[in-house]
């Protein structure tokens, strides 16, 4: 039986959709792939491709960190840490960060750590070692005396960095009422970077918290 015109100017109208939607689904997809090429590219290189390590001044890694040598190999990436920080100070890194992706890290200028210690208690693998407070080196928090108005201006009392310290007395002292860092005592914590009301043109405070631990070579 023959088709009539009408079925196969159908048919044919069903065939031209059929190869246009095909036609932009494979435009979709080639311009995802080169989206997507183009973006991983950019990221990687973003981060000296994924191999450069994203602790620096005020950007840490929670209490009892292995050295930034070993973390990427040895973190699994679990999130245990982030989820049980009830301050919300730590936060995984994105894929921007290459091998770094996924790992914990703490902005000491948004949210310091508070010592609570619940995120060592939970990490599976070691990564965060059952350190305490005390233990805790983190960093190493350095006044900047050109920035502090402690240090720079006679008439200036700010003290807030010594206030906030929870280890005042031993890891901030002060001398003629100017704040002076006891490295001995020093956790890293990053409370007096948070709380310091000085903050520089490049983003910094008065006193910032120098990841000087954090690059140590491993002892195998």
């Amino acid at each position: 039986m023959k088709k009539s015109i009408q079925e196969e100017t159908g048919q044919t109208d069903r065939l031209a959709k059929g190869s246009t939607s095909r036609r932009r689904l494979l435009k979709g997809l080639f311009a995802a792939l080169l989206a997507g090429d183009t973006m991983v590219n950019s990221l990687f290189c973003h981060a000296e491709n994924g191999l450069s390590s994203p602790v620096r001044t005020n950007i840490l890694r929670p209490p009892g960190a292995v050295p930034e040598e070993i973390f990427p190999a040895k973190c699994i990436r679990c999130g245990r840490c982030v989820e049980v920080c009830p301050y919300e100070a730590i936060v995984p890194r994105d894929i921007r960060n290459g091998i770094y992706a996924g790992t914990p890290l703490i902005d000491v200028t948004k949210i310091p750590c508070y010592l609570c210690m619940k995120c060592v208690e939970v990490c599976p693998t070691g990564t965060l070692s059952r350190i305490s407070q005390t233990e805790t080196r983190m960093g190493l928090a350095v006044i900047d005396k050109h920035s502090c108005v402690t240090w720079n201006q006679e008439l200036a009392l700010c003290r807030t960095c010594y206030n906030v310290c929870p280890f005042k007395e031993k890891a901030i002292k002060l001398d003629q009422l100017r704040p002076v860092v006891i490295e001995e005592y020093c956790t890293g914590c990053g409370l007096c970077t948070h709380g310091c009301p000085i903050t520089r043109k490049d983003g910094n405070k008065a006193i910032n918290i120098e990841p000087i631990y954090a690059f140590k070579p491993v002892k195998w």
